[in-house]
């Protein structure tokens, strides 16, 4: 037994093949069922009891080596494999076609471009709040309707736990730990309780500033987002601001724009108004300031939000925001020339 032992590890040391065929039948001859290892493993019984020691090292020996050889000749094959296929001069360029931006993450890193471009730096915050970052912070009302469940995504067994409304929640979060001046921009994802469909989503993505400081005031607020809209949208882009309401501003606006489709002549787009609204603004309510830490006698400030799902649709014309988020290539591929 020891003699046929030693004699098959002779030759497997030895073994070579040219092929992957001659490689299958090399295992086949030494490793399979019927191979010539298994059938010393069979008669290994008749060893005498004295010798079954010394005899099954050496078995488990030559199994391991043939093992080891077999996969030796394998990678082997690969690495040949690999290698030819790395000097194909017959392949293309670029066999791998390339990905595209998402159009969201497109006009989001152009409007931070824009505001970085004035001064601003970026916040963040986290997307599941408690509710005095989200509302209390800002002013909302306890019976306020964005704090009802028809709103707001609340978490089950903590009720002062949510689903962030708006990133106003990271604007309160950098006044309670910063003193003026302040001047920062929040992206983010936000979520509300809203039922899906081509004009409105439970989750979209928003984009809102902060600038606090001695002295600042509505003109300064006016002139940030009048060079916003015509970096964004064109020199000729016009603005207005219409009387609004928000509890974390006062006094607050809403924005339009010059719609760009018909020049503000009037068309379908714009509801033959001429003017298309992209954002709300307002100067920090001073109790707002004063629940974040800030003097509100010493200092001002003013607030702008968007959604960077509007901006995108005025920018390409998407008229399904279900588009956004369903992954479909097909849109995807659209936006190769933007990125």
């Amino acid at each position: 037994m020891l003699a046929k032992i030693e004699q098959l590890l002779q030759e497997v040391e030895n073994i070579t093949a040219s092929n992957a065929d001659e490689l299958e039948a090399l295992r086949i001859k030494y490793l399979s069922k019927k191979g010539a290892i298994n059938a010393l493993m069979a008669d290994f019984r008749n060893v005498p009891a004295e010798q079954k020691k010394e005899v099954g090292m050496k078995l488990n020996e030559l199994k391991n080596r043939a093992q080891e050889r077999i996969a030796e000749l394998k990678d082997a094959f690969d690495s040949k494999d690999t290698g030819a296929a790395e000097l194909d001069l017959t392949r293309t360029a670029y066999p791998i076609e390339l990905g595209t931006r998402h159009p969201l993450n497109i006009v989001r890193n152009e409007i931070i471009d824009i505001f970085g471009r004035m001064g601003f730096t970026i916040a963040d915050g986290p997307e599941v709040e408690d509710d005095w970052h989200v509302f209390s912070s800002m002013n909302f009302a306890e019976d306020h309707p964005a704090r009802d469940m028809q709103d707001t995504f609340f978490i089950e067994s903590h009720p002062d736990i949510i689903l962030r409304t708006h990133t106003s929640s990271v604007q309160s979060r950098v006044m309670e730990v910063s003193q003026p001046p302040i001047r920062v921009i929040c992206p983010g994802r936000v979520y509300r309780n809203e039922a899906i469909s081509y004009r409105a989503h439970c989750f979209f993505h928003q984009v809102e500033g902060l600038y606090i400081d001695k002295n600042v005031s509505f003109t300064d607020l006016k002139q940030v987002l009048l060079q916003f809209a015509q970096e964004m949208f064109g020199p000729e882009t016009k603005i207005r601001l219409r009387p609004s309401y928000f509890p974390f501003t006062e006094p607050s606006a809403e924005m339009d724009i010059s719609c760009d489709i018909c020049g503000g002549k009037g068309c379908a787009f714009c509801k033959y108004t001429g003017w298309v609204e992209i954002l709300g603004c307002g100067m920090v309510d001073p109790a707002v300031l004063e629940a974040n830490g800030i003097d509100s006698k010493v200092y001002t400030g003013y607030a702008f939000g968007m959604g960077v799902e509007r901006i995108t649709n005025l920018k390409y014309k998407v008229k399904d925001l279900r588009m956004f988020s369903e992954n479909d290539t097909r849109f995807l591929k659209e936006f190769e020339s933007a990125n």
